[in-house]
């Protein structure tokens, strides 16, 4: 029977009563007495350096407070990198300035060149149009190949090179997997794109910075997945404001998908102008402004080559990716095409030799950095592709390809330094096909047929790395932040709890099954458990919330706090009860002594902890509120397997996805329903990047998908009804609650399982075609056709 209550439950999203029925809070919904709005004029060039800036004209426009340019940030921090990437020869990463605003020249399209702030939003955006810009245009640096040519132009003239890193993972590898594919009796090699993304939040980002005089200090309320982050990295790096004189504030946030985890300029300009002015200052991003500045995703150009003996089994991979960094360095940019991507290139599978080069560049373009998976979707969709490939070249089937090569002894080492605890891939596999009607593909291809259709299927395992940890080894490996999380569980009298996070919900449902965790340890009802988080004035330093860590490392930290309130109840109790603290059992909201009919109840705990008549001062002080700060010893793992089946027509190339299968191994499940609800957010936004998505920017780098009029969403239309199965469970060995993740397993599984489909469907209409980039439009498949 399905529970009712507690961990493994599907309670009901108690944050929707508010969100479904318009009373969240976001950022945009803050309005405080006195504000003043500001609109940023960006370039409309790509690469240019200014020449001349005369704001005169807009000082004097109506309601204008003060136009800000490049010089009033003379002497402030650019913005931070979060991550430093050494190369394959031991050298620091090319780290160029980021300014707030643009000094001396432009970098790409949508980079701010000055910002008016004035009475209201109109007046500033009226001003803003007249400035008057002199701007010498220089060639874009487009093509990441192109770029690293010795004569290209340079995005940053005070750097080498386009090449802000050229990285070997793992180095000492190297040799060894070059003289394997020397003796390999197969080899398969796949050139690839991973298209480049726009994140697309429901909600765009907001910031508003506010001044107290009287106090000198600071608060930015912003659309931020991680609100401690943004206050260290901005008060420290850019600012320079003490953290205990500034306060970051992110309310309710409508999807993030990794694109609000880092710093942005539009947050450091509002807190800095809020000062400058003594005035509250808001600045709402249009939808056509976070197409040019909000951080983008993938863009990787891979070589990947897969060497095979005659029985089918992997003896080498090898990878040559070129990574787009974009005009400047965001966040976390350098991690993703490096840490996160190349520790995954082992797949679900024993390939003995590894080896992962990666070159990232700088081109005239926005930034790019984390977005769902960061590195493991792009990982996986090398690797599942070659794979299938190579399957077809040795004429073996593709499930049991997989299956001979599957890791299935663990813990297991990977030859590119991680080391997976549990899973069971021919598990999952095996509930993949078993949904997907396997064994009946042939009929449905036969009515597919006498549609005038072609029906193809294809099938990807996948695994993640989430919960990134630990904390000293990802120092090592350049992190500039510590990667735990926090939780301060507040107990009241009454027996009611306050659990404030350093994670952060945007959409995830914390606010249900944090809850959730915390109840069943105890025994009362969800009900009686409050979570307060994105708040850094009120919640210990966490690092908030990305790569599927919030359960497993924020859940975690949770735990370790209760465990620790729970400790001391229990000696309360025991004084209440006359009994040792060691013979003190704790279920269902009632304290008993082992052995005896002694009990006492949840709430007289703790209530005797905050009125202490009865009470062992000598032992314990009053109250009932503990700390704790989680650091994980492992990544975790969740992997599982997914089938995909499409039909396509050979007179337009157009594809349509009839069929898709998703078995996941997130380990223990806190709540079936919300994380059934995460799988399928996943595999609507790998569908969209598979199918319909992609970022185009022309020769001279304007940005041609620059609205939804030319960047294609999925839609309700584009998708099937998803099979949707976690009960292939194999619990975490490292963490309290055994869990895994979910949050971006469905949109790193997806794409190329429904790319493998695609392809499979075109041969078996008679086309030799091996590989089709993403997007897979009717013109791109109708075009490989021909």
């Amino acid at each position: 029977m399905p529970k009712d209550h507690g961990i493994g439950a599907s309670s009901k999203r108690r944050e929707d009563v508010r969100f479904l029925t318009g009373k969240g809070r976001y950022t945009d919904d803050i309005n405080i007495r006195g504000q003043a709005y500001v609109h940023f004029l960006r370039s409309d060039v790509a690469h240019g350096k200014i020449n001349g800036l005369d704001t005169s004209a807009a000082e004097s426009a109506p309601g204008v407070l003060r136009v800000f340019t490049g010089a009033d940030f003379e002497g402030v921090g650019g913005l931070p990198c979060g991550w430093q990437v050494t190369d394959r020869e031991g050298n620091p990463m090319q780290e160029p300035a980021h300014p707030v605003l643009a000094q001396g020249k432009v970098r790409h399209v949508g980079d701010p060149i000055a910002a008016v702030v004035a009475e209201t939003y109109e007046q500033a955006r009226d001003a803003a149009e007249q400035i008057t810009v002199d701007i010498e245009e220089l060639p874009a640096v487009m093509d990441m190949k192109a770029a690293l040519k010795p004569d290209a132009p340079k995005v940053h003239e005070d750097l080498t090179s386009n090449l802000c890193y050229d990285w070997g993972f793992v180095e000492e590898n190297r040799e060894a997997t070059n003289a394997a594919f020397e003796k390999a009796h197969h080899v398969t090699t796949l050139e690839l794109v991973n298209q480049r993304l726009v994140a697309n939040p429901m909600e765009p980002r907001v910031a508003i910075g506010d001044y107290a005089a009287h106090s000198d200090e600071s608060t930015l309320y912003t659309t931020s997945q991680n609100p401690h982050v943004i206050r260290l990295l901005m008060g420290a790096f850019v600012l320079g404001i003490p953290e205990h004189k500034l306060r970051v504030v992110a309310p309710d946030v409508g999807g993030g998908f990794g694109s609000k985890i880092f710093h942005y300029a539009e947050e450091a300009f509002c807190t800095f102008a809020a000062k400058a002015l003594k005035r509250p200052v808001k600045w709402v991003s249009s939808r056509s402004e976070a197409f040019l500045s909000d951080a983008q995703g993938r863009d990787h150009v891979t070589r990947i080559e897969l060497a095979l003996d005659a029985e089918g089994h992997f003896q080498a991979l090898r990878t040559e990716t070129y990574a787009n960094m974009g005009a400047y360095l965001s966040t976390f940019s350098t991690s993703v095409p490096t840490w996160l991507h190349g520790t995954l290139m082992a797949g679900n599978y024993r390939t003995p030799l590894i080896y992962v080069n990666v070159k990232a560049v700088f081109t005239n373009t926005v930034p790019v950095d984390a977005y769902r998976g960061a590195g493991r979707p792009e990982a996986t969709f090398q690797l599942e592709r070659v794979i299938d490939k190579a399957a077809r070249e040795m004429g073996i089937d593709p499930v049991e390809l997989r299956r001979r090569n599957f890791v299935t002894e663990f813990p297991y080492a990977t030859p590119v330094a991680v080391e997976y605890d549990t899973g069971d891939y021919n598990a999952t596999l095996d509930r993949a096909l078993e949904m997907a009607d396997w064994d009946g593909f042939e009929a449905r291809a036969a009515e597919s047929a006498k549609k005038g259709l072609w029906r193809g299927r294809g099938i990807n395992s996948y695994i993640e790395a989430c919960g990134i940890a630990p904390s000293q080894l990802v120092g090592q490996l350049g992190a500039r932040a510590g990667l735990y999380e926090s939780a301060t569980v507040r107990v009241n009298a009454t027996g009611g709890l306050v659990v404030m996070t350093g994670s952060h919900s945007h959409g995830q449902g914390h606010e249900t099954a944090f809850p959730q965790v915390i109840a069943d340890m105890i025994g009362i009802d969800e009900s009686q458990v409050e979570i307060v988080h994105g708040d850094t004035a009120n919640t210990p330093m966490g690092m908030g919330t990305y790569g599927s860590r919030s359960i497993a490392v924020g859940g975690s930290a949770m735990v370790r706090a209760a465990e620790k309130v729970i400790a001391k109840a229990k000696k309360i109790a025991a004084h209440l009860m006359e009994a040792a603290p060691e013979d003190v059992e704790l279920k269902d909201g009632q304290f008993s002594v082992a052995g005896t009919d002694k009990s006492i109840a949840w709430g007289d705990v703790t209530l005797a902890a905050y009125v202490p008549h009865n009470y062992p001062l000598d032992e314990i002080e009053p109250g009932l509120e503990e700390t704790a700060f989680y650091d994980p010893s492992n990544f975790t793992y969740p992997a599982g397997a997914y089938v995909c089946e499409v039909e396509v027509d050979p007179e337009t190339g157009k594809v349509r996805v009839d069929r898709f299968a998703a078995a996941d191994d997130f380990g223990n499940v806190v709540n079936p329903m919300i994380v059934e609800g995460q799988v399928h957010g996943g595999l609507a936004q790998g569908i969209g990047q598979a199918l319909l998505e992609g970022c185009t920017y022309d020769e001279t780098g304007q940005l041609l998908s620059a609205s939804y009029m030319d960047y294609a969403m999925p839609r309700a239309d584009d998708l099937p009804s998803f099979q949707v199965d976690h009960s292939c469970q194999t619990p975490c060995t490292h963490n309290p609650l055994g869990v895994k993740g979910c949050g971006e397993a469905g949109a790193i599984g997806s794409p190329p399982a429904l790319v493998n489909a695609v392809v499979d469907a075109l041969q078996r209409g008679g086309k030799d075609v091996t590989h089709i980039d993403m997007p897979l439009s009717p013109a791109r498949v109708w075009a490989a056709m021909q």
